[in-house]
């Protein structure tokens, strides 16, 4: 078994690279396209390898575009054209992790670092019922290596843990099986679902999402790892959860709604915090000292304070119109 795993991981591994070498071609293929029809100069970075490029710029991404919608109609026994294309339009794009992210419904566990506090519990049993099908798992006396390899055997499909300093959650590991990737948030301003007044009773059904100002790459790639932890709602579902970026930080807001007289009306379940993404490791948790960087926070550099990782400048004009 452990041998298995090991194979599939390097399997793993070896064809994240190929995809990272793929990804840099068509780049450059995309920045050759654009400068050939916009009448622009080519960068000299790409003047040398431009004609082997543009031969391949037209015909590369549609051959591996068609390849894919084979392999999802094979696989998946669907006929229906236009259901084919919405299967590709998640399958094309930078990752492979959650290729089949929708087919089933997500199956999560929850736990906390070691001797948790009081708060931590209480915290823990909260988001427990923010995330559908999810389990707590009392973390006692048990190493992160056997948690996870627990969560693989029983086909877990993320294992999310929080953390805390002296007594106030400040961290959220979210790490998606069975090869990852793990992402790590920073949690600040935590407000728990007992101190908000008011509140209306957990619903239990499965919530509408909502991402705003999450238009870079960057805020793609956070997009996916957080929107694949909950399953698909139905649309009488009165239950949204909102994923807001505002300077990088993300702020988790949760509703319910209601219309009143024609209009519509939220009242907040709670809880609510803000998140600060600081990287993401391309491998699981019980593995992470050995895993690759896909992206961590420099946020000591000099122009760390105007910079907008998460968010596209578009969405920023937007916003400000």
């Amino acid at each position: 078994m452990i041998r298995r795993e090991n194979r599939l991981r390097r399997e793993y591994i070896y064809r994240k690279s190929l995809e990272a070498k793929q990804r840099v071609v068509e780049e450059k293929r995309a920045k050759i396209r654009d400068a050939l029809e916009n009448n622009k100069k080519i960068d000299t970075d790409l003047q040398k390898d431009a004609i082997e490029l543009a031969k391949g710029a037209e015909w590369g991404g549609q051959v591996r575009a068609l390849l894919l919608l084979v392999d999802i109609s094979l696989i998946l026994r669907i006929t229906d054209i236009s259901k084919i294309h919405n299967y590709s339009k998640q399958i094309i794009s930078v990752d492979d992790e959650y290729r089949w992210a929708g087919t089933k419904d997500p199956k999560i566990v929850i736990t906390t670092s070691r001797d948790p506090s009081s708060k931590l519990k209480v915290f823990v049993k909260e988001m427990k019922l923010v995330f559908p099908n999810a389990q707590r798992l009392n973390r006692g006396h048990y190493d992160v290596k056997q948690l996870v390899q627990a969560c693989r055997a029983n086909d877990v499909t993320d294992f999310i843990m929080l953390t805390e300093t002296r007594g106030n959650p400040d961290g959220m590991v979210v790490c998606h099986l069975p090869f990852g990737p793990t992402a790590y948030f920073t949690l600040s301003n935590v407000v728990m679902r007992h101190d908000i007044p008011e509140r209306e009773p957990m619903s239990e059904q499965y919530p509408h999402l909502i991402f705003h100002n999450l238009g870079s790459k960057l805020g793609q790639r956070f997009t996916s790892i957080l929107k694949y932890l909950f399953p698909v709602p139905k649309e009488n579902s009165k239950r949204v959860i909102t994923f807001a970026n505002n300077d990088d930080f993300i702020s988790f807001r949760h509703h319910t709604f209601s219309a009143v007289k024609g209009e519509i009306e939220l009242k907040e379940v709670g809880p609510r915090f803000e998140l600060r993404p600081y990287a993401i490791k391309l491998g699981t948790l019980e593995n992470i000292a050995a895993a690759e960087d896909e992206w961590v926070l420099r946020a000591f550099t000099n122009t760390a304070r105007k910079r907008q990782l998460l968010s596209d400048k578009q969405d920023e004009s937007e916003d400000e119109s």
